[in-house]
């Protein structure tokens, strides 16, 4: 059986297994694999950053997953090389294990085609 086929969760859990084989440690949750792929996105390697950079690699991570369903596009790279993402339309309305689980379903998408 694909794992395409299996269950959300256990999709999710092989992801985490995957990156953990690739960078070395297993991200905690959702939230650190979304700024896991704000850093890649960014492009600019690992590096530190402050607190609030840290929320926008979180951020632009949002952005580039749900942007493989159109709900935002890029709208341009600022000077300092950091993207920024335009809201397309309204993302659907649900509790928060309803957004976590599409958030999820896109993180797993964008991990398929890079």
């Amino acid at each position: 059986m694909n794992i395409e086929d299996q269950p959300l969760e256990m999709q999710w859990e092989h992801l985490l297994d995957q990156l953990e084989q690739l960078i070395g440690k297993k991200p905690g949750d959702l939230n650190g694999v979304l700024f896991l792929i704000g850093v890649q996105e960014l492009g600019m390697g690992a590096k530190r950053f402050t607190k609030e950079q840290k929320q926008d690699l979180m951020h632009i991570g949002i952005c580039k997953v749900l942007s493989l369903s159109s709900y935002y596009t890029l709208e341009h790279i600022d000077k300092e090389g950091w993207p920024h993402y335009k809201l397309e339309r309204a993302l659907p309305v649900g509790d928060i294990m309803k957004q976590e689980a599409l958030l999820k379903m896109h993180v797993i998408e964008y991990f398929k085609n890079i």
